[in-house]
């Protein structure tokens, strides 16, 4: 059986245990503005491992959390192999080793870099678009237009 993930769920929902909890593909499309397409693709590569009944795909907590994860990892840049390896390492965590962690840690280090150099490459880019902007507007002006 498949509970609603709504908010508007009846209490039913809101008794089970989040763990206990199923989802379909659909649910789960809806829950994270995707495509069922997207979520088999993800099934595909590892990432995600529903409980099968006949055809039908039933999807536990820990798929969707595994889903949030990958899906904000899309968002990052991660790669699918990044995405995995953290997804690997959050399903070991409390437990995770140090060697998991410290890698982990790496991974987070590279991204925050990325990050840090694509903002400065941005504000160096509006800077550029000001400038130009600015000019244009001046000959305009020069040329008796209104920019």
């Amino acid at each position: 059986m498949t509970q609603s993930t709504s908010p508007d769920t009846a209490s039913g929902q809101d008794a089970l245990p989040r763990q206990h909890r199923q989802y379909t593909i659909g649910e789960l499309a809806r829950m994270f503005e995707v495509t069922p397409r997207t979520i088999r693709f993800y099934e595909q590569e590892g990432l995600l491992a529903p409980h099968r009944e006949g055809q039908k795909r039933i999807y536990h907590e820990k798929d969707r959390v595994r889903l949030k994860l990958t899906l904000r990892g899309k968002r990052l840049g991660f790669s699918l192999g990044e995405i995995r390896e953290v997804v690997t390492m959050y399903d070991a965590m409390p437990d995770g080793n140090a060697r998991q962690l410290r890698r982990l840690l790496e991974i987070l280090a590279d991204k925050r870099a990325n990050l840090e150099r694509q903002l400065e490459d941005i504000r160096l880019m509006r800077m550029e678009l000001d400038d130009v902007d600015h000019r244009a507007r001046e000959v305009l002006r020069g040329l008796g237009h209104e920019a």
